[in-house]
């Protein structure tokens, strides 16, 4: 480093010999810059030939078959193998969201799987969720489908959710996922118990699925020649689930303490109108914005409710929104590493 500090001085006595005051000043303060910033280059060469920098990246294992919802699935044929490959090796290594995903899915699993379970639906629907939204409760598409499972307005309301200025229940995790839940069992009968048909079903719609069918002469949906992201969807949830239940195994490696902890809530029912959300949740000891993070489908100042509907409000408990003192829970012991 020595050396490189006198080079630096001779270049700056140099200027100063044939250079005006005002032009040496301001290339002093360039090369000064450029000093601080830019190591010399045979440091730096030196510096990464001494380097101990090991990395790799690894093709994640491709099995002989996968099970979904208790489909199995061969992956024997090339194209299905691929687009297996091709998905998982996506969710691995861009893992900023897959790790978010894991950490979510310790918060709100544990809402949704029960709502799947009381409409007999398998728990792999899960993943489902994942690949729609990455668990995010606040998800909007560019194609205004929200939520969990990213209904649009005109499909949610078709399955009971109600939508409009003030309340949003394609927000709403329990309700969200009992909608999902029916429009499940009316693609699941459509297409004969196939739950691949099904998956892709959710994402391309069922009359396109349906008219692809018959067009192509295919008894499943993987087999169609479809837009590219249909004919990826089933497969995108198989790679999640594998990835879901055992993280480790594709090198996501988590603590109990890093898993989003589930809220513990008081749930209060609301059968009239509320002036104002902020004033109600003053009242009951959290703030306006804790009260709408944990009810997202809340979606103006107020509610009118002329009908008199019930509302279940989660209103948090104030222990539970503090590192120290919520409560730790680990929904599946394989999320993490001891």
């Amino acid at each position: 480093m020595s050396n490189y500090f006198c080079n630096f001085v001779c270049r700056l006595n140099d200027l100063y010999k044939h250079t005006s005051i005002t032009d040496m000043t301001n290339r002093y303060i360039i090369l000064l810059a450029a000093a601080m910033i830019m190591p010399p280059a045979p440091l730096c060469l030196a510096q990464a030939s001494s380097s101990k920098v090991h990395s790799s990246t690894v093709n994640p294992t491709i099995p002989q078959k996968v099970s979904i919802c208790g489909q199995s699935v061969s992956l024997d044929p090339l194209d299905y193998a691929e687009r297996y490959d091709r998905e998982l090796t996506s969710l691995i290594y861009t893992h900023g969201n897959t790790l978010l995903m894991i950490k979510r899915a310790n918060r709100y699993f544990p809402q949704m799987a029960p709502v799947l379970r009381a409409n007999g639906m398998p728990d792999d629907l899960l993943y489902l969720a994942c690949v729609e939204s990455t668990l995010n409760p606040r998800a909007m598409s560019a194609a205004k489908a929200a939520g969990m499972w990213q209904f649009l307005a005109s499909t949610a309301k078709e399955y009971g959710l109600e939508v409009n200025d003030e309340v949003d229940e394609r927000y709403n995790i329990e309700k969200s996922t009992a909608a999902a839940c029916r429009y499940f069992k009316k693609a699941l009968a459509r297409y004969g118990g196939s739950w691949t048909s099904v998956m892709a079903a959710y994402n391309g719609g069922m009359a396109r699925i349906t008219k692809q069918l018959d067009a192509q002469l295919a008894d499943d949906a993987i087999e169609l020649y479809l837009a590219d992201e249909t004919q990826r969807y089933p497969f995108r949830i198989m790679a999640t689930k594998a990835i879901m239940e055992n993280p480790a195994a594709y090198g996501f490696k988590l603590t109990a303490d890093e898993l989003y902890r589930p809220r513990a809530v008081d749930i209060v029912e609301v059968k009239g109108p509320v002036d104002d959300w902020t004033t109600w949740a003053k009242k009951r000891g959290v703030s306006y914005r804790d009260l709408r993070e944990e009810n997202p489908w809340i979606r103006g100042p107020k509610l009118t409710n002329k009908t008199g509907k019930t509302y279940k409000v989660r209103v948090p408990m104030k222990e539970g929104l503090s590192r120290s003192t919520a409560r730790k829970a680990v929904y599946n012991p394989q999320w993490i590493t001891k």
